[in-house]
């Protein structure tokens, strides 16, 4: 009795040194803390998993080597508890490390690509390291039963065929955390990026192992497999930058005046808060069927903005055509005539309309030229630079003069002769 009451003395006593010892290795982390962000997150994160890691490690050592006998199930217990709290420990290092790797990055400003993606990948990270803390502890914990390590002898010779039986079953579910993993480290899709996804605008909110999902604009939610993003096509409209180009399109009359609607174009996005200055067009790009259809092309920083543009242009042009040009508005022509009609077809005279010199100074009326964006844009979808195609021209040139030269002359002598003959 006097050893029992000595053992259980040395084991509190033990606790109490270990309580001691972490809270010195807090104090100091906790100072470091106040100079970086990591330490900062350890000391939040791990000070309570630690305090049990080292209780339990205390309690465990001291009834070892303790000279009363100590019941197996007590310590096959305490070692247990050990494991759950040393696999607690680490995962809460890994997550205050994932933390830190975050604060560093925040999505919350208009510039914040990069940020975006090292979000993404903390966030599948965060979820793969858990789930692999998990099945290593419970996997430990199996091997501390006798029993267990038994059977898992004979398991390891069967091992190949469940493995292979387990991945025809989960070969979906395997699909899916590969494809996770590719678009976490394959920047193809972030956080925060706009995507057009089976005909819908939307955003990406969360992006996990299995799915992704995406917040539509009017805040409904699509729930997609991540192989979709991996073995389908979509639209990613914040790959590189926000700035994005949208379009409105109008069918008219063949009597509307076209300069006077880019004129008008232009008036209505300058007043605009929602354009970005960099792109206001409109173009002719058919005229079939008694109707021309026009397009207006215009910028904006977003998405978002861009469709309140389009809208606002759209609302204005259709207004503006009302008021002041309701020649232009579209129409079907049809002559109607008897069978025995006789008399021929002729035009009915109408009064002529004025005729508007076409401006080029300001690109209104170009998409790939007449602006400095709009050359640079055409740079982007030329094929051999136009440049050598230019020299190889004039090289070509230079080797045929020489025979063209002669041909002239054959034609001068030619020209002689004849006039001597005359």
């Amino acid at each position: 009795m006097h050893s029992v009451w000595w053992t259980a003395v040395a084991a509190a006593g033990a606790a109490v040194l270990a309580l001691i010892a972490v809270s010195i290795v807090h104090s100091a982390v906790a100072r470091l803390g106040r100079r970086s962000v990591v330490p900062a997150e350890i000391a939040a994160h791990a000070h309570r998993p630690f305090q049990i890691v080292a209780v339990l490690l205390a309690f465990r050592l001291t009834l070892r080597i303790s000279p009363v006998p100590v019941a197996d199930g007590l310590l096959h217990f305490l070692g247990i508890a050990l494991i759950v709290s040393a696999a607690w420990l680490i995962a809460a290092i890994l997550i205050a490390l994932e933390d830190a790797a975050e604060s560093r990055y925040r999505i919350d400003v208009p510039d914040n690509r990069q940020a975006r993606r090292i979000r993404t990948q903390v966030v599948m990270l965060r979820r793969v390291t858990i789930a692999a803390i998990v099945v290593v502890t419970l996997g430990l914990i199996l091997m501390t039963f006798p029993e267990v390590r038994a059977v898992g002898a004979s398991l390891l010779a069967s091992a190949g065929v469940i493995g292979i039986v387990a991945a025809l079953a989960a070969q979906s579910v395997l699909g899916n955390v590969i494809a996770g993993l590719q678009i976490a480290f394959s920047d193809a899709i972030r956080l925060d990026d706009v995507v057009v996804v089976e005909g819908e605008w939307a955003r990406v909110e969360e992006i996990t192992l299995s799915h992704v999902v995406l917040q539509i604009w009017d805040d409904r939610r699509l729930i997609m497999p991540t192989s979709y993003f991996t073995t389908k096509p979509y639209q990613n409209w914040t790959r590189q930058k926000s700035e994005v180009l949208g379009t409105v399109e109008l069918d008219v009359d063949f009597a509307a005046d076209v300069q006077a609607l880019r004129e008008e174009l232009r008036h209505v996005v300058e007043a605009a808060d929602l354009w970005d200055q960099r792109v206001c067009v409109l173009q002719v790009t058919d005229a079939v069927e008694g109707r021309v259809h026009l397009r207006a092309l215009v910028s904006a920083p977003d998405a978002p903005r861009l469709w309140d543009l389009r809208c606002l242009v759209r609302e204005h042009l259709v207004g503006w055509i009302r008021d002041h040009q309701p020649t232009a508005f579209p129409r079907t022509r049809a002559e109607l005539a008897t069978a025995d009609a006789t008399r021929n077809f002729g035009w009915t005279a109408t009064r002529p309309v004025p005729h508007r010199p076409m401006s080029f100074e300001e690109g209104d009326d170009r998409v790939f030229s007449g602006s400095v964006d709009g050359e640079a844009r055409a740079q982007q979808f030329t094929g051999p630079d136009p440049s050598l195609q230019s020299v190889v021209l004039a090289e070509q040139a230079l080797l045929d003069e020489p025979a063209d030269e002669a041909d002239h002359d054959g034609e001068a002598t030619d020209e002689s002769t004849m006039h001597g003959l005359s």
